[in-house]
């Protein structure tokens, strides 16, 4: 194999002992005036000036030079989204070339320190690669590195050899060097064409959407089987799209080939494998802490951190997280929709607005922060906000689409406009097939089932359970058809259900601690046992606060305690849905703790306080459909109190 060497120049033989002391007198000159960087001078990364005329090289030796410094715990590389904000300031598209004038621009823009300038050109067969770090406010050169390959082959492994050098020349250590410094070649991918692919795959996700860039990276992995950054990045965007059984397939992959990858790559790995694969919220958290720690610079780990937080239920420990993320990626949009969801799950309301508001100031636009910003203007009953968010969310891609139709049911569905609701659910499902979106088609139809089973519709809950669980079975599209089927009578196949969800995912929190106690209860109800239902969601207690389930265990803890004739502890667990509403959003708990509060009260002989709480459901359900079973049931039990 033809070694790659750093590039040296000979010299006359004459001139040797004046050219060692004038090479001596300028190290000497280099060394003492060179600014070494620290941890707020960030780096702006130009994109490479090819005049091989090869376009493999376009976008690929940039992306491989931002792996390779990314290892580094000591620089601080500007983000993508960083760039992507200030080049619309600065009036050019966010899909701009980073030529080096415009990268220094960037640099001077937003207070950086340093441009990395790089080149390859061609002689022959021979590849020479150049890489300058340029001040960015004198223009002035501070280090330069060069390398040479024999061959286009070596080409990766001459890119990795100039980032390691550019890394000391600015001041990183040799020890943190060798420690965090795998060879691109193993910790990316040996191969060129599978780089430029993942390259655009990058781009394309970050300009287009994630369904636009998932076959980049099939394209990434299928150039390159050991290739694992690519099959993590595609497991990521399978999940996020909706198709958890893709997104945990190709995880699974990801996490086999962890050992060849970098640190910091093998943190990305390990922490989805948890998240996506096995579900172990803890251990996720673990990795989330442990690579918080080794890149402190990084707000990807607080984010996800904030997430998995809020997750548990414990959005006291996700606000300084999610606040970390946001004070180190100040211009990332996923940033400003932790630090909201977070806000609102603690029920702030007025400071997750505020933070909205300041990603509106600083053009942060993306669909996450607008479906944050709808729900929550629901739970401060500004209806202006959220036609407006609904308008934007429609005109965004097919998938924004479907999440305001989604949301827009799961608001309909709290007023009691069922038939609407189901409507637009059936409307979401079909557009998701149209769009080989069968897993987020299923979930939509099993999320139907749920609130048809919470509304006492036992025969749209049975049918549109079938109708999810015969698109998909992930597992928590499994999760709610099993609650919907327990709730709805057929307990026989709630229990086959909750059997698989028990085999196929014994370390998965969200099953095991929240969703299969849900399911147990529903049946244990189902089947006049309401202490074994309390017994099975009190299980579930320290979750009571999560930000996905909306809910849902106290509330269906109360209704358990109506069956035991408790009326003291049934009405407590359905003021808590009611103090909470930054957590119950839209979903239609907040809507029915209502109803459940005034039996509560009525049971404990409180009359007045059941006829006010009784209103209180009839208001939010004036114009529901007449017909509801559960309405017609309040009405019922309301006439009786006068």
């Amino acid at each position: 194999m033809p070694a790659v060497t750093t590039k040296r120049w000979p010299m006359l033989a004459g001139g040797v002992l004046l050219v060692a002391l004038l090479a001596a007198g300028a190290h000497f000159y280099f060394s003492h005036r060179a600014p070494k960087l620290t941890g707020k001078d960030a780096i702006v990364l130009a994109d490479f000036i090819n005049t091989t005329g090869d376009p493999v090289f376009d976008g690929t030796l940039r992306q491989g030079l931002a792996a390779q410094l990314a290892q580094s715990p000591f620089l601080n590389i500007l983000s993508d989204q960083q760039i992507q904000q200030t080049l619309r300031y600065m009036s050019q598209p966010p899909t701009a070339r980073l030529t080096n004038d415009i990268a220094r621009q960037i640099c001077q823009r937003t207070q950086s320190a340093v441009v990395l300038n790089g080149s390859i050109g061609q002689i022959g067969s021979t590849y020479s690669i150049v890489l300058n770090a340029v001040n960015c406010a004198t223009g002035e050169t501070l280090a330069t590195s060069e390398s040479e390959s024999s061959n286009k082959d070596q080409v990766l492994a001459a890119l990795g050899k100039v980032a390691a050098d550019i890394r000391e020349k600015l001041g990183e250590s040799l020890a943190s060097i060798q420690k965090f410094n795998t060879p691109i070649e193993q910790a990316t991918t040996s191969s060129l064409e599978a780089l430029k692919a993942y390259s655009a795959g990058i781009q394309a996700r970050r300009d287009k959407g994630e369904a636009v860039a998932g076959p980049f990276f099939k394209q990434a992995f299928a150039l390159d089987p050991n290739f694992a950054m690519a099959y993590a990045v595609y497991g990521q965007i399978s999940t996020n799209l909706g198709d958890a059984a893709t997104g945990s397939e190709y995880t699974q992959k990801a996490y086999d080939l962890r050992d060849r990858t970098s640190e910091l790559e093998k943190f990305y790995i390990e922490s989805h494998y948890y998240d996506n694969v096995t579900g172990e919220s803890e251990k996720a958290i673990q990795v989330y802490v442990l690579w918080g720690q080794t890149y402190p610079r990084d707000g990807i780990p607080h984010a996800n951190s904030a997430v998995w937080y809020g997750f548990l239920g414990q959005c006291d420990k996700a606000l300084p997280e999610a606040l970390e993320s946001l004070r180190l990626d100040a211009d990332d949009s996923l940033s400003y929709s932790d630090v909201a969801a977070t806000y609102m799950c603690l029920d702030r309301l007025d400071e997750a607005r505020t933070t909205f508001n300041e990603s509106v100031a600083k053009k942060v636009d993306v669909p996450d922060l607008h479906l944050t910003s709808y729900v929550l203007a629901f739970a401060q009953n500004d209806s202006a906000t959220m036609a407006r968010e609904l308008d934007s969310l429609s005109r965004s891609s097919p998938e924004s689409a479907n999440s305001a139709i989604g949301a827009e049911a799961d608001t309909e569905a709290y007023h009691g406009h069922i038939e609407k609701a189901q409507s637009l659910s059936l409307r979401a499902a079909e557009s998701s097939k149209s769009n080989d979106g069968r897993e987020q088609a299923a979930s939509r139809l099993t999320h139907l089932a749920r609130i048809l089973a919470e509304v006492d519709d036992a025969a749209g809950a049975r049918k549109e359970a079938a109708a999810g669980l015969e698109l998909a079975q992930a597992r928590y599209t499994k999760a709610d058809a099993a609650f919907a089927l327990a709730r709805a009578g057929d307990t026989a196949r709630a229990e086959s259900l909750v059997s698989e969800l028990a085999k196929e995912n014994p370390l998965n929190t969200a099953i095991n601690s929240m969703l299969l106690p849900g399911v147990r209860a529903a049946i244990a109800l189902d089947r006049n046992d309401p202490a074994k239902a309390v017994e099975l969601l009190q299980q579930a207690a320290p979750y009571d606060l999560s930000n996905i389930e909306f809910l849902a265990t106290p509330y269906e803890r109360g209704r358990a305690y109506l069956f035991q004739h408790k009326g003291n502890e049934a009405a407590a667990e359905f003021q808590k849905v009611l103090d909470h509403p930054g957590i119950s959003l839209n979903a239609i708990y907040g809507a029915l703790a209502h109803l459940q509060l005034g039996r509560a009260y009525a049971m404990q002989g409180d009359n007045a306080k059941a006829r006010t709480a009784y209103q209180d459901f009839f208001a939010l359900w004036k114009d529901a459909d007449p017909d509801i079973r559960i309405l017609v049931a309040a009405k019922s039990e309301y006439a009786k109190l006068k």
